[in-house]
């Protein structure tokens, strides 16, 4: 009898068969041609998942799903509803952690036909266990990498706040970036409770990767303590915790700590381990919600390559933008500044005048101090308990990895950090006498705020004492002791920059600053009785050597090609008719165009030289501050001018008088 069939039905496979295509195929030219090479191995490979398949224990508890699991993986309704792997026996979530839960990722009902009901957890479920143990949910913070797991809905409902922030689950840790968004979110939502306490939900696909990577990362910031504690913090609360080696290593080495021999990496938990194999037997890795996509190329070690520092380097991550307003209303708030019409987006850092022989008077008027000028990149630095933020004069604000302990610990690690302390200094790069090693370094020049309290309207000497005592001083202190946080790992060297004497000048010009390891292009003077004043600051002088005088302006081309220089008066653009500016490294002006120009004047052609681009600017000097410079270069004061005036000027019973009693006390010190 021959059986009717009809070849349009696409009927489900048994158990153990492939899908009906396949099977077909295999039926209709088997007897007629010899296998091929793939073919073999694809028969070997089924027959090898055959026997793990007869091999599986059985689960009689929950027989149906399970064989539906395994049915269905070839199926096209089961790649939209794949569960993730491990998901089934994965633990849902785990104990609290101050507001912060972890868990496994919800599924919604569309994934019910492949979850047991006792094994069902939606939001509703999660919504419901976490109202059993005592806590209302405020908000999610998703970092899968995928969509397709749940909507928001059920969450709105219940007035949920749903926040994404997508994380890779392989080949890669979370990013910076992501980190930073991740510690805001926590931070922010934790600041605007108000009388009752709400939590998180922390998920990613399992709940421990990812999941710990972030916490953890919150936990160091938020409290004193180490890695090694951190990680175990999560792991009592979801066990085994972080579970890949990559994860934990990549902690210690964004935290710049060592990895204590004792710290073992967990292995992987029984239910997180792949059953599918490979053409060659081997376990298929799991794709941890990447939607199916490709896995990345395997990471190898990378070769170090010497890379040649510069000023105009990007450093630190970014930050969210509001994170980055509250900072600055801080700073606003420590400068006593107000928030006008185009609200705190004005760097607020003290800016120095050129020294021009009117503004020459006032060293004799009040008592100075100097210090060269280096030519390097100007920052403020907030140091904070969640992290350190180089504040550049774009009022932009980056975080760096660095640590700044507060008062001298008895051995190890101090139990407190600075927290809302605003410094103010330069960064620089030192070429070692070797000439075979660059080293980056932030002088330290003045502070605005220690721990959240101003200090604006001490005088500059009190300030400057405070840096030594404050800052550098713990920092050595702790450095000399500590077994666990490496500080020669962090991104730049510290210090506190030096002040002379005005007596100290010529030495200063004719033996300091030729010695030194990086640019200098002339002198600072800073009234040492002086408060922090705000931009700019009429006292705080600044002599440059007359060939480096220069100006910052914004340099455009109109379509004829016909260059144009700006500056800017009242906060609008002020084209500068008349001015002209060469480029004499042979560069075509074109690629100029839309950026500022640092210049300097060429008083025999009378006409601006482009010296560098200023990539940390992103607006040119304004109009006053040209015309200071202007008479800065007319009254020519030279360097022989300059010593010949001090030379008076120190002789003054004023500098005399003090000079003496300054100098006493520093041999006493």
């Amino acid at each position: 009898m021959v059986a009717t069939m009809d070849l349009n039905a696409s009927p489900q496979p048994e158990e153990d068969d492939e899908p009906y295509v396949r099977h077909l195929e295999d039926y209709s030219s088997r007897d007629d041609r010899i296998e091929s090479a793939v073919e073999i191995a694809r028969r070997e490979r089924d027959e090898r998942r055959k026997r793990m398949r007869y091999d599986k224990p059985t689960h009689n508890s929950q027989p149906a799903y399970r064989d539906q699991y395994y049915q269905n993986r070839n199926t096209k309704a089961y790649d939209r509803y794949k569960i993730p792997q491990g998901w089934l026996d994965c633990p849902p979530s785990g104990h609290e952690i101050g507001f912060l839960v972890p868990s496994k990722v919800p599924l919604n009902e569309a994934y019910n036909n492949h979850v047991p009901p006792g094994s069902r957890y939606s939001f509703k479920q999660v919504v419901h266990n976490q109202r059993i143990a005592g806590r209302k949910l405020g908000l999610v913070i998703d970092l899968t990498n995928t969509t397709r797991y749940y909507s928001t809905t059920d969450l709105k409902k219940e007035g949920i706040k749903h926040v994404k922030i997508a994380c890779k689950g392989r080949d890669s840790v979370p990013d910076n970036v992501s980190v930073n968004t991740f510690v805001n979110e926590v931070n922010q939502f934790v600041l605007n409770l108000k009388h009752s306490k709400k939590y998180i939900l922390v998920h990613c696909t399992h709940g421990h990767n990812r999941t710990g990577f972030m916490i953890v990362h919150y936990l160091m910031r938020s409290g004193p303590m180490n890695v090694t504690q951190a990680l175990k913090i999560f792991s009592d609360a979801r066990p085994p915790g972080i579970y890949k080696p990559d994860y934990i290593d990549a902690l210690y080495t964004f935290y710049h700590e060592i990895k204590p021999e004792s710290v073992i990496c967990p292995s992987t938990p029984e239910w997180k381990r792949s059953t599918e194999l490979d053409l060659n037997g081997e376990a298929v890795p799991d794709d941890d919600d990447d939607d199916g996509g490709p896995a990345g190329p395997v990471q190898e070690e990378p070769h170090q390559v010497e890379v040649k520092m510069s000023n105009d380097d990007v450093l630190g991550d970014e930050i969210p933008p509001d994170q980055e307003e509250g900072y600055r209303h801080f700073f606003y708030r420590m400068l006593s500044l107000n928030i006008g019409g185009r609200g705190c987006s004005q760097f607020p850092g003290s800016h120095p005048v050129s020294l021009n022989r009117d503004n020459l008077q006032l060293l004799r008027q009040r008592y100075y101090y100097a210090t060269w000028k280096a030519d390097g990149t100007r920052y403020m630095m907030l140091l904070t308990m969640d992290g350190c933020y180089l504040v550049d004069r774009s009022f932009r604000f980056r975080r760096v990895q660095m640590r700044f302990p507060f008062k001298h610990p008895t051995e190890g690690l101090s139990d407190k950090v600075h927290h809302f302390t605003l410094l103010d200094g330069e960064m620089i790069i030192d070429t070692l006498p070797d000439k075979q090693r660059q080293e980056r370094r932030y002088l330290i020049y003045d502070m605005v705020a220690i721990n959240g309290q101003s200090v604006v309207e001490r005088p500059f000497y009190e300030r400057w004492k405070m840096l030594e005592k404050e800052v550098i001083d713990p920092r050595n202190h702790e450095k000399a002791r500590s077994h666990i946080y490496r500080y020669d790992l962090e991104p730049f060297r510290v210090r506190r920059k030096d002040f002379w004497l005005l007596s100290a000048v010529e030495k200063v010009l004719k033996g300091f600053i030729p010695s030194l390891s990086h640019e200098a292009d002339g002198l600072i003077f800073q009234g040492w009785d002086d408060p922090y004043v705000a931009r700019t600051h009429e006292g705080l002088l600044k002599w440059k050597y007359p060939e480096m005088n220069s100006v910052d302006f914004l340099y455009e081309q109109d379509e004829s090609g016909r260059g144009m220089l700006s500056l800017f008066e009242r906060g609008k653009k002020k084209h500068m008719d008349g001015n002209n500016v060469v480029f004499r490294d042979d560069s075509d002006p074109a690629e100029y165009s839309g950026k500022i120009v640092e210049c300097s004047w060429d008083q025999d052609e009378q006409v601006w030289v482009s010296m560098r681009v200023r990539v940390d600017k992103s607006t040119p000097n304004d109009i006053n501050t040209y015309r200071k410079v202007m008479r800065s270069i007319k009254d020519n004061i030279t360097e022989e001018v300059l010593l010949q005036e001090i030379r008076e000027i120190i002789r003054l019973p004023m500098y005399a008088d003090r000079i003496q009693m300054d100098s006493k006390a520093a041999r006493r010190r």
